[in-house]
């Protein structure tokens, strides 16, 4: 087998599992739990459903058709980018990497295309983004001394994510980290 078919081979199939592992848990979580609804697998680790109507941690904007295509286009750079990388023989880590990215990025695509019309509450392209991890590794309340904020409950690590958003995170983060490899 020839560098180029592994390559396409790692990369196809990560793409495949990302979207497979990612679809499932939130067709499931969206079919079974109702919105807000948590399941707790341990202290620090719950299910909990939410549905993203915008960006990342919920930031909104006016137009939902052109954020979905402003998605879509990205998407489409990144997955040219995949296709070179590939072609050009880039080394396997920024193959994966590439390709975790694109693989997240089609992910909330899917989600934002068709959710709204399979599950009857938008039409197509203004769908919302099914999001259930969450790490609340450490829930306490503020001493009462702390000005402005004594006595106010905090939670460490409260952003609520997908397995799309894993993708995309663990994809960038080893890009950073082994940028000097990647990049000679």
């Amino acid at each position: 087998m020839s560098q180029t078919a592994k390559k396409s081979f790692i990369a196809v199939g990560i793409i495949v599992l990302v979207l497979l592992a990612d679809q499932i848990l939130k067709i499931w979580v969206r079919t079974s739990f109702f919105l807000g609804e948590e399941l707790y697998i341990t202290d620090w680790f719950r299910l909990h459903f939410i549905e993203n109507n915008g960006m990342a941690f919920g930031m909104e904007v006016s137009d939902k058709i052109y954020l979905t295509v402003f998605r879509i286009i990205a998407s489409l750079l990144i997955l040219a980018y995949l296709i070179w990388c590939i072609r050009k023989q880039q080394h396997t880590l920024l193959v994966s990497c590439v390709a975790l990215i694109f693989a997240g990025a089609a992910g909330n695509i899917i989600d934002c295309v068709f959710y709204g019309q399979i599950f009857g509450y938008a039409p197509w392209f203004e769908g919302r983004v099914v999001d259930m991890l969450y790490f609340p590794l450490i829930e306490s309340t503020f001493p009462d001394w702390m000005p402005a904020v004594g006595g106010d409950d905090f939670v460490f690590f409260s952003p609520v994510f997908n397995i799309a958003d894993s993708a995309i995170v663990i994809g960038v983060a080893l890009i950073l980290i082994f940028e000097r490899k990647l990049f000679k």
